[in-house]
């Protein structure tokens, strides 16, 4: 360590995870898996060494038989074709095909053992990708525009700053032990596509005149999570250039390295220390390691369209276009991504995106090749105009792999989403989540609909269900959905909510979003909705 561990001074009062990182850096655990247990197997792993994994990017998958879930770096959620040919070889050889986006833009492997990781790591390592640090308490994913680049709609090209930021990060021992995960977003996007608010850090795009010129740069959030205690990031009073992003990042990762909560795992993240501090404390601090600095200008965020891009689109760059595609609930296979690929070579630039929306993108494609394109028998199910519903569901990887998760979620996204578009005929699309547990790998919280997975006692035994929140969005008067008293058997869920969007869609102004609806209307409205539908015969609760 090039640093000096201040938080030991008391390791009484450090909770156990900790005393566990100050023995054994958990990047050394890389090393280990490489050169001892991908020789002597799942049998030899430490129970410790087993929690450093998460450095590694991997993690155990349910039910803890051996086999391992792995996810991997995207930042900002830029690929080439080459790169998503070795991921698609790879899920395709230790993955049993699968492969899903995620919410932060990473690509996630399932099914892996301990004696493929050595393989994995140099086949990602050959083309320019980690699955390093993408889990663990240290700098995760940078995710940011996935347009960055061809984006009519952005005030700063990203990819440098991001790229720098990365390199800086990743595997910087200064930075692998942190007091839990902490997340990036650096976006110049002006419709929010990185969702800052919900991140510990974020840089937005803004504007400011200095010396007589406008100059183009970025405001910064700072304290962001959801989880069990969702909490929105905070402005900092602060204009920063391109130039210092990595300058501004460094110091506020290092106030949290150094003053970040050790005691207890749940309550660890920066949005902690920023609740307390407050966002004037923590930039007086900031102050300290990066000097003066401008003051906020103006912010050039406009709104928010979560991170959705279904349809073609003319990029920046006159003749040419991008095409989102709706990946559902986020999974595809291994032939689905070779056949992207190909199509990212043959009609685009070469480059794959992915999107916190768990969609993917083909970007360059001329004029004249997007008909060809659309032609594609990929894009019969990875379609560019996917069903209402379908388009806007998103889901958590659930208990089919993850041990934290209490319900399935992601065949039971799609069969809602789908009872929903056989059953709903409205021209609003309507944002849904699923969540398995109260981590919120779904992104629950900023949904319309936020669904997070529960039991509930019946005659019959414990079943599947969940409980609903409503009305969730960032942007401008963002806010985290609330809940409704009232659990939803899973195999209800469906009519449940065809019943409560019908509510909307019968009382809703012209052109009224379902989430201006839910502020117009109130909670205790939808909560008196669910209370009847429950009661109704709709339900056997």
């Amino acid at each position: 360590m090039a640093y000096e561990p201040i938080w030991t001074a008391h390791p009484d009062k450090l909770n156990k995870f900790e005393l566990v990182k100050l023995e054994k850096d958990g990047l050394d655990v890389i090393r280990t898996i490489i050169e001892k247990y991908a020789n002597e197997g799942y049998d030899s792993i430490t129970v410790d060494d087993m929690d450093r994994f998460k450095w590694a990017g991997v993690y155990q998958q349910k039910p803890k038989d051996g086999h391992f879930m792995m996810r991997v770096r995207i930042n900002t959620g830029i690929m080439t074709s080459a790169q998503a040919h070795a991921l698609a070889d790879i899920s395709t050889l230790y993955g049993r095909g699968l492969v899903d986006v995620t919410t932060r833009q990473a690509i996630q492997f399932h099914w892996l053992t301990i004696e493929s990781l050595p393989d994995i790591f140099e086949r990602l390592e050959k083309v320019g990708l980690y699955s390093f640090e993408a889990c663990g308490d240290c700098p995760r994913t940078i995710v940011g525009n996935p347009l960055a680049g061809i984006d009519p709609n952005e005030l700063v090209d990203t990819r440098e700053i991001v790229d720098e930021v990365n390199r800086f990060f990743l595997l910087n021992r200064d930075f692998s032990n942190l007091p839990r995960k902490y997340k990036m977003s650096i976006s110049g996007n002006t419709y929010n596509n990185a969702q800052a608010e919900i991140n510990d850090l974020s840089f937005t795009p803004a504007t400011k005149i200095i010396d007589g010129k406008e100059v183009l740069g970025f405001h910064a959030m700072v304290g962001g999570g959801l989880s069990a205690k969702p909490q929105l990031a905070q402005s900092l009073d602060l204009f920063v250039r391109p130039e210092e992003v990595l300058k501004v990042a460094i110091a506020v990762t290092t106030i949290f390295r150094d003053y970040g909560y050790r005691e207890k795992r749940h309550h660890a993240r920066l949005k902690f220390l920023v609740a307390d501090w407050g966002p004037e404390k923590f930039l007086a601090k900031l102050t300290e390691y990066i000097g003066e600095m401008p003051k906020r200008g103006e912010d050039k965020t406009v709104g928010w369209q979560a991170a959705y891009f279904d349809g073609v689109h003319p990029q920046a760059q006159e003749g040419l276009n991008y095409v989102g595609l709706n990946v559902p609930v986020g999974r595809l296979n291994a032939d689905e991504l070779h056949e992207l690929a190909e199509l990212a070579d043959r009609y685009g630039d070469g480059h794959i995106r992915t999107t916190m929306s768990q969609n993917i993108l083909l970007s360059g494609v001329p004029d004249d090749q997007v008909s060809q394109l659309l032609k594609a028998p990929v894009l019969q199910r990875l379609t560019p105009q996917p069903k209402h519903f379908m388009s806007r569901t998103v889901s958590c990887t659930g208990n089919e792999f993850c041990n934290l998760a209490i319900v399935e979620t992601k065949k039971r996204a799609v069969d809602v989403a789908e009872y929903l578009d056989q059953h709903i005929d409205l021209d609003e699309k309507v944002r849904i989540h699923f969540i398995g547990c109260p981590n919120s790998c779904g992104q629950k919280h900023i949904a319309d609909i936020g669904l997070q997975g529960s039991l509930l006692k019946t005659p019959e035994g414990m079943v599947d269900a969940f409980d609903i929140a409503v009305g969730g969005a960032l942007g401008s008067g963002s806010q985290f959905n609330k809940a409704l008293k009232g659990r939803v058997r899973g195999d209800q869920v469906g009519p449940v909510l065809a019943e409560l969007i019908l509510f909307y869609k019968e009382n809703r102004i012209s052109g009224e979003s379902f989430y201006a609806y839910v502020q117009r209307v109130g909670i205790p409205a939808f909560q008196e909705k669910l209370t009847a539908i429950l009661q109704s015969s709709i339900v056997a609760s």
